[in-house]
């Protein structure tokens, strides 16, 4: 499967390539969980799996997942509740589905293109892109943010294994750049778990730069300004000279 590109086009950009695989990463989904869905035209569960989502993570986020029953989903995709057991089963599947669905999303969206090279370019497109399937999936990654402390162990797992992969990807990539001579830091361990809040800010704040006029764009290119000012190697200083062009003694 082929990374989703973050070329010259910024967001706008990626979303539409995002949105028009949004069939493909359903698909993987259902395929994992045909075991439970109990409908047999492929093009029907797709569509509605993707419907039941929305509407869950809408009135999870509104409401809180425990206060949100089978009637309420019912009553927000139209689909009855004897044909919405069709689709999930239970609650608690239907928990482990929408988990299942940001992580597909996620882990395919930020696979490195072969056209990407070197550390800092490396590591400039997973940030970025980071950013930017966090504004698409901005309802899906906030539920799994807020919810996770309600979660069931195995859900709340799940929902950590996630994060800590990002977090797993970030620091191969500042390890890489160290061998490589291209970042002056002694942990990249450290250093990982401190860049990961700066992708949260964007996705669980979100109010705080609508306020200010700062778009996807706008974040990732201050957020990726700020790492690197904190992790590229500096050339080493040129001899210091004074304004009239004397070296300092």
């Amino acid at each position: 499967m082929t990374a989703v590109a973050t070329g010259s086009e910024g967001f706008p950009a990626f979303r539409r390539a995002l949105c028009s695989r949004q069939e493909e990463f359903l698909r993987e989904v259902y395929e994992r969980h045909q075991d439970v869905i109990r409908i047999k035209s492929e093009a029907v569960a797709l569509r509605k799996l993707g419907l039941i989502f929305e509407k869950t993570l809408e009135i999870s986020n509104q409401s809180g997942f425990q206060a949100t029953s089978v009637r309420d989903l019912s009553e927000a995709t139209g689909i009855s509740m004897g044909s919405l057991y069709s689709y999930i089963e239970s609650k608690d599947r239907l928990l482990g589905m929408i988990l299942s669905y940001g992580q597909v999303v996620v882990d395919r969206t930020l696979r490195i293109p072969d056209t990407v090279t070197g550390p800092v370019a490396r590591l400039r497109h997973v940030l970025r892109t980071h950013v930017y399937v966090t504004e698409v999936l901005q309802p899906w990654f906030y539920f799994s943010y807020m919810e996770s402390r309600h979660f069931d162990r195995d859900a709340r797992e799940r929902a950590i294994a996630g994060e800590l992969r990002t977090e797993r990807l970030i620091i191969g990539l500042l390890e890489e750049g160290i061998a490589q001579g291209a970042y002056g830091i002694e942990d990249p361990e450290f250093t990982a778990a401190l860049i990961k809040p700066l992708l949260q800010e964007w996705y669980l704040k979100r109010w705080k730069y609508r306020r200010r006029n700062i778009s996807a764009d706008g974040y990732a290119d201050g957020m990726i300004a700020f790492v690197e000012s904190a992790v590229v190697r500096l050339e080493p200083a040129a001899t210091a000279t004074t304004v009239t062009g004397e070296k300092h003694q």
